[in-house]
């Protein structure tokens, strides 16, 4: 049996060329038309607009990172995870890149895994934390390109993984080598953890999405492995759009703190973007800064050499051919109700 397992990701320019940054605002504009309740040609042509209009700050922000790196990561990851598989006896195994947003596209990543004639396709978003636009879309765009190619393949599709102990435990290193590294001390209380969470439209934690339970989740893993009581906790909202996000915003959260610096730990990322280069690097950085704290931020381990393994532990059932739940992975059970195994769902009755 041949396995092709395609990494989904949201994707990003990866140069501050004006064409691709138009076109990714705009499919994310066009994506997010439903939630501002428009549809139809009204909302192609308001994503167009919006995109337009975004596109030349969104550049000037490219430019100051020198591209985003989110792409090339993730082709690092996806070479690494079968090199991985391949360790481990997996000889049959092909890895893939699918993005939300960019090239390569999902249904690009399909229409490959198929002309290589593969037996099951793998769906594995690369999203630490399960969330309704990330995770959640991501495995319906792959369910869709498969169906549009009419594609008679078996699907396996993996949602949340935060849990697995090995990622806890790389993502709460990194934290505490870069503690190490500027001579910080996480327990004292001039000192503050701020965790970054990408933030989402309320609607779907109205409709039921579990998006915010697994974020407060993360906080306490995480914090208490660092051995720490006290943390802040914010979201990393785009307000532009007419849509209630998630509260606390990460602007508002660091207004709060009594201290005299933060040490920010993007918990919602695999990668390096510019959520973390630009959005936290220089924005946060700034509203840091002018609330007179000193501004660290913890780099995403996205190289890290146990990582490939983490994600070769999910995969390995579905090659190996045996039952998902011996490594606990059980049906997923969010409302966006999809045919899918996870980490984190509870067991249904």
């Amino acid at each position: 049996m041949t396995t092709g397992i395609i990494l989904l990701n949201f994707g990003e320019p990866a140069v501050a060329e004006r064409d691709q940054v138009v076109s990714y605002l705009e499919r994310i504009f066009q994506t997010n038309a439903a939630i501002e309740d428009h549809s139809g040609e009204d909302a192609r042509e308001r994503a167009r607009a919006l995109a337009e209009r975004r596109a030349p700050g969104l550049i000037e922000e490219y430019d100051a990172i020198d591209g985003s790196p989110l792409n090339q990561q993730s082709v690092e990851q996806a070479t690494a995870l079968e090199a991985v598989l391949q360790d481990r006896g997996f000889n049959t195994v092909t890895t893939y890149v699918g993005m939300q947003y960019t090239e390569p596209f999902i249904e690009d990543a399909v229409a490959q895994a198929q002309a290589d004639d593969v037996d099951t396709v793998v769906g594995l978003p690369v999203y630490p934390l399960c969330g309704p636009s990330t995770t959640i879309a991501a495995l319906q765009e792959l369910t869709k390109a498969i169906d549009e190619r009419d594609w008679d393949v078996d699907v396996v599709n993996l949602t949340g993984w935060h849990r697995h102990p090995t990622y806890l435990r790389l993502r709460t290193d990194a934290i505490r080598t870069f503690v190490k590294e500027h001579e910080l001390d996480l327990t004292e209380n001039t000192t503050e953890l701020v965790y970054a969470a990408h933030g989402t439209p309320q609607r779907y934690l109205e409709d039921g999405n579990r998006y915010v339970e697994y974020v407060d989740e993360w906080c306490e893993l995480s914090s208490g492995l660092l051995g720490i009581d006290a943390y802040t906790l914010g979201y990393q909202n785009h307000e532009s759009r007419n849509v209630a996000w998630t509260v606390p915003a990460i602007e508002e959260a660091i207004a709060t703190i009594d201290a005299e610096r933060i040490v920010v730990e993007p918990i919602s990322f695999m990668h390096e973007q510019s959520e973390t280069l630009w959005d936290l690097d220089n924005e946060m950085c700034d509203v840091a800064t002018d609330a007179g704290l000193d501004f660290y931020r913890v780099p995403i381990p996205h190289d890290d050499e146990r990582f490939p393994g983490v994600l070769a532990d999910l995969v390995e059932p579905t090659i190996a051919g045996f039952d998902p739940a011996r490594y606990h992975l059980r049906p997923c059970t969010c409302p966006d109700r999809l045919d899918a195994r996870c980490l984190i769902c509870p067991q249904r009755p």
